[in-house]
């Protein structure tokens, strides 16, 4: 496992803005940070699967470059998937030849240096799947072939390597979901940006599905209270022209992609 990263911003966080799984949606993205420029936002954080996709990863690269001064940013497993592709797979995958062809050589290593989690403070921790892997599903349980909540003690299970932060935010699923635990901790899923239902056949065959087009993004706010902190947390879906990531998509040769973003459900 990569290193953690430990944010040396000293700044107040009271609310922070959490993204995850852009999946090269240029348009999502857009509407989704304009979104948040509307807010009284402290930090907005970023959790991975942030490049691949068949719609516009030059692009997307190009407008986190834009604000890469306001944004923490980790990786996820479709990141270590790019800077990790062979020559072979590259060959077999049309979508990651495209991504390659569309993408500077600058933006393979960005994703490359990017930390695996980061402990943002002494009260929250970023991870993109799980604290341990990038590939689990930290809040749900995929045996039936659809996503269920873990119970408490399943949660915990996948925590229990020391990581005791009141609020962890994760991504990965795309579902947008929050889950207190008997310990008290909080644990948020952010959501899809940029896609919004997929499938896929490990660690077996299994659909996620949000039934909605649009991006979502979670705000967490904290407010000290007299009985301790008290985190407030806010799930937003943000309308956006999902027909020209769709278009773009189709472009690529993914009228699976097409169909997931124009309807959040598996074709």
């Amino acid at each position: 496992m990569a290193h953690s990263n430990s944010n040396s911003n000293n700044k107040q966080l009271n609310t922070i803005a959490a993204i995850s799984d852009i999946h090269s949606n240029v348009f999502a993205l857009e509407a989704v940070l304009t979104d948040i420029k509307q807010r009284d936002i402290d930090q907005i954080v970023n959790l991975g699967d942030i490049l691949y996709g068949p719609i516009a990863p030059k692009d997307t690269y190009a407008l986190l470059m834009a604000q890469q001064n306001d944004i923490i940013t980790i990786r996820g497993n479709q990141d270590r998937q790019i800077y990790e592709a062979t020559t072979a797979e590259i060959g077999n995958n049309a979508t990651m030849a495209f991504i390659f062809e569309d993408l500077p050589k600058a933006a393979v290593n960005w994703l490359q240096n990017l930390p695996f989690d980061c402990h943002l403070s002494e009260n929250i921790y970023l991870c993109h799947g799980s604290p341990t892997d990038d590939m689990v599903y930290l809040l749900e349980n995929i045996e039936t072939g659809q996503p269920t909540l873990r119970d408490n003690l399943d949660i915990w299970a996948q925590l229990n390597n020391g990581i005791g932060s009141s609020v962890i935010i994760c991504g990965h699923t795309h579902i947008p979901r929050t889950v207190t635990l008997s310990t008290g901790q909080i644990i948020i899923n952010t959501g899809s940006v940029g896609y919004p239902a997929y499938e896929d056949d490990l660690p077996i065959a299994h659909k996620m599905q949000t039934y909605s087009p649009h991006a979502s993004y979670a705000l967490i706010k904290c407010a000290d209270t007299e009985q301790g902190k008290c985190w407030q947390v806010e799930h937003i879906k943000v309308p956006y022209d999902y027909e020209a990531a769709a278009k773009l998509a189709s472009m690529n040769g993914r009228e699976d992609w097409a169909f997931a973003l124009r309807t959040g459900r598996v074709l």
